[in-house]
């Protein structure tokens, strides 16, 4: 038994360094102004008001003019053809995808390193409540908790 809950926690240990790396792409403390400025976009290219914008744009410059609404040119200078609105609403879709996902990530590492955490502590008393059986099993005299922070 004591063999499997050791190897729980390497694969816990590992599986979280994993989910490090995905996270370490939006870190959680800035260091500029401009750091912090940069973090809002993917927020704001990803809102429903932005995403409905874009919408409509599209909506002005692609559909109306298949039923022969008349797009001026100027328009079309400043709001770009079909391929740039369907790109933008694209990229809004992914940043948003994006965030949820960074979102995710972080939530299962915090779950993960309470399931380590409280292994450890199910690990430890075990050992105080059967130290002969664990000694029988060659495992070490436990640590306390508060050894390990």
């Amino acid at each position: 038994m004591a063999q499997d809950t050791s190897m729980t926690d390497t694969g816990a240990a590992e599986s979280m360094g994993e989910r490090m790396s995905l996270t370490d792409l939006a870190s959680g403390g800035p260091q500029s102004r401009f750091d912090r400025v940069l973090q809002w976009i993917p927020r704001l290219l990803s809102s429903k008001p932005h995403v409905i914008a874009l919408t409509l744009l599209g909506v002005y410059l692609v559909v109306l003019p298949l039923f022969g609404v008349i797009v001026s040119n100027k328009a079309e200078l400043i709001g770009g053809n079909y391929t740039n609105v369907t790109s933008d609403i694209g990229a809004c879709i992914a940043a948003g995808g994006t965030l949820h996902l960074i979102s995710q990530s972080r939530k299962r590492m915090k779950l993960d390193q309470e399931r380590l955490t409280l292994l450890r502590e199910v690990h430890c008393l075990l050992h105080h409540v059967h130290p002969s059986a664990a000694a029988e099993l060659g495992q070490p005299a436990p640590r306390s908790h508060t050894d390990e922070h």
